[in-house]
């Protein structure tokens, strides 16, 4: 079928994209893996090229493009080389820490934050997972108490990407309480600021060179101008803001198993056994078939989703279903691709045992599987109340 879905500019931004991997990512995946981490170079370049602060207005020094599709051009020359880690990190401070700035921000915020975030010279995490309350957002401990002109916070996050590089964490924390349950409040916090704890950088299965960290927040003041969005509609602000972290997850996936697709075919058309290539038996060929056809749906899909988020149309609901059908779907080509493999796709030097590590999280970051179906269930059956 044709290519509908961009247009002139996408490509052309495309090319861009293309040279900056080329370039600045490509050379240096092995030692970002070594190194668990990607450094601060590689998010200067990306600045430069504008291959961040995409969405961000022209006047705080981003790209203006409001278009998602620009968005997908990034993550799809991304995952084409194996970098989901420089993915993963790039789209904290795109899809997330940026655009809640963008959406609930006051002005000072924007001009404070937004332009280093499209230099490339801020990096933003988001903190929200806790110890004791990933899903369970309302089980969060993590306090911000109200002092003068000041907020005091005090807690512990986990699972944080980014933590241990980042400039700014956006942290979610209880401002009070509402019918017994907690109202939580969103609030800027720089690293520098006294009280602020960078814990243990984190040893995952997979994602290597991107760092995830634990932090801690020990008396930490903040100015109470550092308020994002109103106090007390932290968990409207985030569901709200929730379907494009889905989004972009399931765009992500999606990247991901065609990468692995494409690596597979040419691996198994160069691969020889039993005197033929690989990709000759029946076997290979009917795996194949099934994979890409699978992707080639989840495709159609998803670009129908990117379209709906542009128009805004685009709904929790909706925002469930892309998330949780394109994760599965990853970890299901990932691993039928790394089978065709052998032996070899189990060993680091072939980019699809990188790709099987990076896959497993997806089901569970973001919202796990087994939330984003509860999601969808409970907009069902609320099509029939009792």
């Amino acid at each position: 079928m044709p290519q509908t879905f961009y247009n002139e500019d996408h490509e052309g931004f495309r090319e861009v994209v293309r040279e900056f991997v080329k370039r600045d990512v490509v050379p240096n995946l092995d030692q970002w893996e070594e190194d668990r981490s990607t450094g601060r170079e590689v998010w200067k370049s990306a600045g430069a090229h504008g291959v961040l602060g995409i969405r961000v207005a022209e006047e705080l020094g981003g790209g203006g493009m409001r278009d998602y599709r620009f968005r997908c051009v990034v993550q799809e020359e991304l995952a084409a080389v194996g970098a989901a880690s420089l993915a993963s990190g790039f789209s904290i401070n795109e899809d997330i820490v940026a655009s809640y700035l963008t959406t609930f921000g006051t002005a000072e915020q924007q001009r404070q934050w937004l332009p280093g975030m499209a230099e490339g010279t801020i990096v933003a995490s988001i903190a929200m997972s806790e110890p004791a309350a990933g899903s369970d957002l309302r089980g969060m401990k993590t306090t911000a108490i109200r002092d003068g002109d000041e907020w005091v916070i005090n807690g512990a996050k986990t699972f944080i990407t980014s933590g241990f590089s980042s400039d700014v964490v956006l942290a979610a924390a209880r401002t009070g309480e509402h019918e017994g349950r907690p109202r939580l409040s969103l609030i800027l916090v720089p690293t520098t600021t006294e009280g602020f704890v960078r814990g243990r950088k984190l040893r995952k299965l997979g994602l290597h060179s991107q760092d995830t960290a634990e932090i801690a927040f020990d008396h930490v003041r903040v100015p109470v101008s550092n308020l994002v969005g109103e106090e007390g509609r932290g968990f409207h602000h985030l569901t709200a803001q929730l379907p494009l972290e889905r989004l972009s997850i399931a765009w992500r996936a999606l990247c991901a198993a065609e990468a692995a697709l494409n690596w597979t075919v040419k691996y198994t058309s160069e691969r020889k056994a039993f005197g033929e290539r690989i990709i000759d038996f029946q076997n290979t060929r009917f795996r194949l078939a099934e994979m890409t056809t699978e992707v080639d749906i989840t495709r159609t899909f998803l670009e129908q989703s990117i379209l709906a988020y542009n128009d805004g149309t685009f709904d929790v609901t909706q925002g469930a279903k892309a998330k949780w059908w394109a994760t599965e779907l990853q970890n299901r080509i990932v691993n039928g691709c790394l089978q065709l493999h052998g032996g070899y796709g189990y060993m680091d030097e072939y980019p699809i045992s990188r790709a099987y590590a990076d896959a497993r999280v997806q089901t569970i970051v973001g919202g796990t599987t087994e939330i984003m179906k509860e999601i969808i269930g409970r907009e069902i059956a609320g099509r029939y109340p009792a």
